[in-house]
């Protein structure tokens, strides 16, 4: 009996440990081949332009410096539909999950999740299904129940975008250079956060976003 052709994955991850431990763990894997691994959502778009119907399914990481997972999911997700999405970052909580879900990912994984997991969610995802890992559904489940809401469920995916960025420490001139847009906008942006967070500065609103969940103490910029 034939095989089945191998899945091809992709792994984007700034960390370089990150990337050699999902290569070496997938590639005992019967069945999926990696076949690159980059760290930054920008070398994985110009990745998907040079290699055209090359991959089917990528382990995408959330923070990476640059325009970072949320960006290139969306991105990705809208050129290269058929390319299905994983994200894998150690956000459970808050309003990424549901963020990136709706702008195009196709599964949710904790770097918590076993191997496992992760390939079973890769085989699911090849088949056009979505995979989203238990802890994950769960806390999606609960963030539609009365009660307690998020500050940060109120953002779009580009004020998502933007604060993370600030997060990293990026100045508003290079926000603005890597999301092509200009610094005025930027500068809009980072006011409209403040108002919808209902914070008077920028350490404040990171900590709010550490609180939710969107970032984590290793995201906070040296002071």
């Amino acid at each position: 009996m034939p095989d089945n052709p191998k899945i091809k994955v992709l792994i984007v991850d700034d960390h370089e440990l990150v990337r050699f431990g999902f290569k070496s763990l997938l590639g005992t894997q019967e069945g999926i081949d990696v076949i690159a691994t980059l760290s930054s959502g920008e070398e994985a778009i110009e990745w998907c332009r040079n290699n055209e119907g090359a991959v089917d399914v990528i382990l995408m990481d959330v923070n990476m410096p640059g325009i970072g997972g949320v960006e290139a999911t969306h991105r990705i997700s809208k050129v290269w539909p058929k390319i299905g999405i994983i994200i894998v970052t150690v956000h459970d909580e808050g309003p990424l999950p549901k963020q990136l879900l709706n702008g195009g990912a196709r599964g949710y994984l904790t770097k918590g999740n076993g191997v496992e997991e992760m390939i079973t969610a890769i085989k699911d995802v090849k088949q056009g299904k979505h995979y989203i890992a238990k802890d994950i559904a769960q806390q999606l489940a609960l963030s539609v129940l009365p009660g307690e809401t998020n500050p940060l469920d109120l953002l779009s995916r580009r004020e998502i975008q933007v604060l993370m960025m600030i997060a990293q420490g990026s100045k508003t001139t290079e926000i603005s250079g890597t999301l092509n847009l200009s610094p005025k906008t930027i500068s809009t942006y980072r006011k409209r956060l403040h108002e919808k967070l209902d914070v008077s500065s920028d350490i404040e609103m990171l900590h709010l976003a550490m609180k939710h969940g969107v970032l984590d103490e290793n995201t906070m910029p040296v002071k």
